[in-house]
């Protein structure tokens, strides 16, 4: 089978995020499919910036297109998505010499589902759409933006069309059910695939030892006799990093505990601040690259993970961190409302009501006062949920049982 799939954002490990399209394609090239991915020359996700043309990773054939560099989500990162959409039918001798069997609209935003559809119809090929988030409810849950907004307007017509149109609409949200259902889409055309991990990458073998700066300060706190708790991702205002370090100034007559903070952003320099202002035991460490995750999870003894309350996570997350915190071993402090909870359905920790660091300070102290052996049991739940339920080699395989079953 021949498999387009469109994603402005994509990646690849040399590249950085977004993995899933890389990770999907990856174990289909192993199945015996050809793959292309389609992306665009910029993404504020990524750490290095293709050049427009092809490229080959993996078995996995890229096609770079270009667009627009932009700064946060101002007019120029919506003239980047008309420009990467307008390019996809600019380049349609491409996809007819690639002939797919299956196109794939991909992005986050819903553009791209008009040119897939049309590049499917043209090649007498199944066009599927792929929700990440629920785009334009996102923007207009998170951002605030108004239902009237020339650009939500525009978005919605694109997430209307898809459901219309689309042979199969594959999830990566576990809720969306309710949602799409009342957009128009038949509920036998959605199959759920959420994200998920590589296990491979979690041999010794695959791993990269940590950078000096992050083990000669790990090594300085485990001689201390620090209790460790850890977070490793963004710095953004979307992570909600200030309830964590909150909930530490709640804790500071525990100096036996200390939270490192592992990651770039935004945010990172007030999140300093506020820290220095709570006088309490938290670190701050610049990212590390995929690799060495295991090694720095490894170092843990709670890893955390905060966000702030929304009415859109009602459809359910799944994030690539959980699940990498669930690969270590190691029980988790997750501060959320969703219509899921991983924590509960793994058994590996604590979730606590969002924006409330008195709740997430009271987790802490539990967690502290369970003791190794409880934190091992709890560690090895997740680490056999995530194994059996969320390893890339069988969700590739269950996206391509859904798209067969069109």
């Amino acid at each position: 089978m021949k498999i387009l799939v469109v994603n402005h954002y994509a990646g690849h490990p040399g590249l950085g995020m977004e993995f899933r399209p890389y990770h999907l394609g990856r174990e289909w090239v192993k199945s015996g499919h050809d793959v292309l991915i389609v992306g665009g020359v910029y993404s504020h996700l990524r750490k290095h910036q293709p050049k427009a043309g092809n490229e080959t990773i993996d078995g996995i054939a890229y096609r770079w297109l270009r667009t627009p560099r932009y700064n946060g989500n101002g007019v120029v990162r919506f003239l980047s998505m008309l420009c990467f959409t307008a390019q996809l039918f600019l380049h349609f001798r491409a996809w007819r010499r690639f002939k797919p069997d299956v196109v794939i609209a991909s992005s986050t935003y819903t553009l791209d589902n008009w040119p897939a559809h049309r590049i499917a119809r043209r090649n007498n090929a199944k066009y599927i759409y792929e929700i990440h988030d629920l785009w334009p409810l996102s923007p207009m849950e998170l951002g605030g933006m108004s239902a009237k907004h020339p650009f939500i307007r525009l978005m919605q017509w694109g997430e209307d069309y898809a459901y219309r149109h689309a042979d199969k609409v594959v999830s990566i949200l576990p809720c969306v059910h309710e949602h799409v259902k009342a957009h128009g889409l038949p509920l036998e055309k959605l199959a759920l695939v959420p994200n998920g991990v590589v296990a491979q990458d979690w041999l010794p073998e695959n791993r990269e030892e940590l950078p000096e700066e992050h083990r000669v300060l790990l090594e300085k706190l485990k001689s201390e006799n620090k209790f460790l708790l850890g977070y490793a991702g963004g710095h953004g205002v979307a992570n909600a990093l200030s309830d964590l370090i909150e909930a530490m100034g709640l804790i500071k007559d525990r100096p036996d505990i200390a939270l490192v903070l592992v990651g770039d952003g935004l945010e990172k320099e007030r999140l300093r601040r506020q820290a220095a202002s709570r006088r309490s035991e938290v670190y701050f460490l610049p990212s590390v690259g995929k690799r060495c995750m295991p090694a720095l999870l490894a170092e843990f003894d709670v890893l955390l993970l905060a966000w702030h309350r929304s009415s859109v996570y009602r459809f359910g997350v799944s994030p690539n961190k959980i699940f990498d915190y669930m690969m270590a071993a190691k029980p988790i402090v997750m501060a959320l409302e969703a219509g899921n909870d991983l924590i509960a359905e793994a058994g590996c920790g604590w979730c606590v009501a969002p924006e409330n660091p008195s709740a997430i300070a009271q987790a802490i102290k539990e967690a502290v006062a369970c003791g190794p052996a409880r934190l091992a049991q709890l560690g090895e739940n997740g680490n056999r949920y995530v194994r059996s339920r969320h390893d890339f080699e069988a969700l590739a395989a269950d996206f391509i049982q859904a798209v067969e079953k069109v």
